[in-house]
């Protein structure tokens, strides 16, 4: 063996107690995925998932998979649109249990598990249908692939065997979201500054992952190249673009501070503390890899925010391989800070949970993020009820549609089949909506359309509205809906009726098939 610290997974002690953890772990995220209302960014990946595809304008196509095959059994409900992703992202703690065992015994992989069970990050990351799910399963799963072919003898079968999974798993996590790239990258500069490590490039194991991993995402690079690579054009400019609203100060601070919640304080210490001692300790080969993989992916959004904002997801790979670290710093007793680490951070997360579905923080309704997910079944039902009062008989279509994709996502859900909204995206980000069939493309001259909007903050008409008002004959606005959770507003939408289109629309720069007037 490489590690003079691996052990054999034969060994005698309790590793059932590790499999125990990760088991409450995923019934835990089970139950809250079945209880919690869907999402916005959620609604949006589920209508990827009715359109399935090899990419997509934000992301590679794993989530909308995931979704489709969960809803194919469960139906579209928030539990149908999550089952599948947060299985899968669940099955990350085993990933991580089982690597930590292999580097220093059950008590490790106990700890590692029970670790990742409270961590914030996993609470939040893994019960939501996003990219971040199979990502960090993905990863989780390369990182044990990677110490399974580093325990194992160069060339020898066994290692080929490892490093073609974790090919298979690298893909895998490329094909969720495409920092998934910056492990191996990450473990080609490991092998690169540490000489024990260059010699397991002679061997033909990391090439044929190299070849698997590339074999996984083919049809994500094949969708991308007949749309002229347009995701990979967003996320460079998304991650790498610039950003003039926040000082460079503020922006590392908010990194920071991000971090150091998503990891609660104590465990954050503790994780860069056995980074640290990795990296300074590389005859253990294995340990030293995986603290290059976190400290590069964490020192490339630290490079990220010099430029922009980073998302505090965003660096969340980081931290997988460190965990394992942080368990296999000894197999015996745990320090007093250790212990506290753990109660520490899953206080905190319980605390998230008891937020999520009783609101024991009294935060106002319109800034809490889960509270965007209520009201839409009362939104969709008044949609409905105005689409039956408007709609044309004289031949003409009544077309729907919202301005932002998270509202047309949202309501094409809750309307349970009833109704289809595009996305106009006037003066917005450009999004999938803008590759699918628009208004523009089924709309004929004559034709109307109810518009969903947000209300404005400075007074006045909205902008879509103002745009929109030369190319229709008549504009209505119509009823303002309140999106309500517990009888409090958490948001307020109109209803706007346009009639009479003249066949043209607004240029806009978010749309590139939009005509230029």
């Amino acid at each position: 063996m490489t590690d003079g610290s691996a052990r054999s997974i034969d060994d005698q002690a309790p590793w059932h107690q590790a499999i125990a953890i990760v088991a409450v772990a995923a019934v835990l995220r089970l139950a809250l995925a079945a209880t919690v209302p869907l999402l916005p960014d959620e609604a949006y990946y589920w209508e990827w998932s009715r359109r399935l595809a090899g990419g997509y304008f934000d992301h590679p196509p794993m989530i909308a998979w995931l979704i489709a095959g969960g809803t194919a059994v469960l139906g579209d409900t928030p539990f149908g649109v999550r089952a599948l992703s947060s299985l899968v992202g669940s099955s990350s703690g085993l990933a991580l249990a089982l690597a930590a065992y292999r580097l220093a015994g059950p008590a490790a992989a106990r700890y590692t598990a029970l670790a990742f069970l409270v961590l914030p990050l996993a609470v939040a990351g893994l019960v939501l249908a996003t990219p971040d799910a199979p990502l960090l399963a993905a990863v989780c799963w390369t990182v044990f692939c990677i110490v399974r072919a580093l325990d194992a003898a160069p060339g020898s079968a066994a290692a080929t065997r490892w490093w073609a999974v974790g090919g298979v798993a690298i893909g895998a996590a490329m094909a969720s979201k495409f920092t998934g790239v910056f492990v191996p990258f990450a473990l080609l500069i490991a092998f690169a500054l540490h000489a024990p490590l260059r010699q397991r490039l002679r061997e033909p194991g990391p090439w044929i992952a190299v070849a698997v991993a590339s074999l996984v995402m083919a049809p994500v690079l094949l969708w991308n190249a007949q749309h002229d690579w347009i995701a990979f054009r967003f996320q460079l400019g998304h991650g790498l673009g610039t950003s003039v609203k926040e000082s460079l100060l503020r922006r590392q601070l908010n990194l920071a501070g991000s971090q150091i919640a998503l990891a609660t304080p104590i465990l954050f210490v503790l994780i860069i503390g056995a980074v640290v001692k990795a990296l300074r300790a590389p005859r253990h080969n294995t340990r030293f890899a995986l603290a290059v993989v976190c400290t590069f992916c964490a020192l490339f959004f630290v490079y990220s925010a010099t430029r922009r904002n980073v998302e505090a997801n965003w660096p969340a790979i980081a931290w997988l391989p460190a965990l394992i670290l942080l368990g296999a710093t000894r197999d015996g007793a745990r320090t007093v800070w250790e212990r506290r680490a753990i109660w520490v951070a899953g206080t905190v997360t319980a605390v998230l949970l008891l937020q999520v579905a009783f609101r024991v923080v009294p935060i106002p309704a319109r800034r809490d993020q889960v509270s965007q997910a209520h009201g839409w079944d009362g939104f969709a039902a008044s949609l409905d009820s105005a689409y039956r009062v408007t709609a044309p008989v004289d031949g003409r279509t009544l077309h729907l549609a919202a301005n932002r994709y998270q509202d047309a996502a949202m309501l094409t859900f809750h309307s349970h089949g009833r109704h289809d909204l595009t996305a106009l995206n006037i003066g917005g980000r450009r999004n999938q909506y803008d590759l699918w069939t628009r208004f523009i493309d089924t709309a004929r001259p004559g034709d109307d359309l109810l518009l969903s909007l947000e209300i404005p903050r400075e007074p006045g008409l909205p902008n879509p509205i103002r745009r929109l008002a030369m190319h229709f004959a008549t504009i209505t606005p119509g009823p303002v809906i309140a999106l309500l959770r517990g009888g409090e507003t958490v948001n307020t939408r109109q209803l706007w009726t346009l009639t009479g289109w003249d066949g043209s629309f607004p240029a806009d720069s978010t749309d590139p098939r939009a005509p230029r007037l």
